[in-house]
């Protein structure tokens, strides 16, 4: 899920930048340090939105740079248990599937992507034995997340299925629409 949260942190501030206007440098330190990254509690930083507060410097001897405390805006994607994601599958492996789904990567294990007996086929596919339902790279799915563990900021793990209902590649979603509507 977006969230848009304050956060408090210290940035510091290189000597050689003194002169420059202070606002601007700790937004650019902390565009460097934060956006794009991995937090433990924050998930993925989308954005500094703004900054709210610049404590007055401190100057650490034997550095010569000043630590600013500082609170600010972000915007940041946190996955969450039950989460439902619209992604693309970025690889197959014998195990499972890889999505792709915007600021994270998860994946799907093979018993998680269809309601059948699933095969990894020699094209690099997932195949169902009795649905022949077929999951390759690019195919487009809709997943739910069961599973998250971002303490390793570095190798995030989120786990995801598709064995419930509406969940599932694309065409498979439109085929139960089509099925659906001519019940009604």
């Amino acid at each position: 899920m977006y969230y848009k949260s304050a956060v408090e942190g210290v940035v510091r501030v290189d000597p050689s930048r003194f002169s420059e206007d202070l606002k601007k440098v700790v937004t650019e330190e902390l565009r460097r340090n934060y956006e794009n990254r991995v937090i433990d509690q924050l998930g993925r930083v989308i954005a500094i939105q703004s900054i709210k507060n610049i404590e007055d410097g401190i100057i650490i001897h034997g550095d010569g740079a000043a630590f600013h405390n500082v609170t600010f805006n972000v915007v940041h994607y946190l996955p969450e248990t039950n989460d439902l994601i619209e992604g693309e599958i970025k690889d197959i492996a014998k195990f499972g599937a890889f999505v792709d789904f915007g600021p994270f990567e998860g994946m799907i294990h093979i018993s998680q992507t269809m309601d059948d007996f699933v095969s990894f086929s020699k094209e690099g596919t997932l195949l169902g034995k009795d649905s022949k339902k077929v999951l390759k790279v690019k195919d487009k799915v809709r997943a739910r997340i069961i599973a998250v563990s971002i303490k390793n900021t570095q190798e995030p793990k989120i786990g995801m299925t598709m064995r419930q209902p509406y969940l599932g590649k694309s065409e498979w979603l439109d085929d139960i629409r089509k099925v659906e509507s001519k019940a009604n």
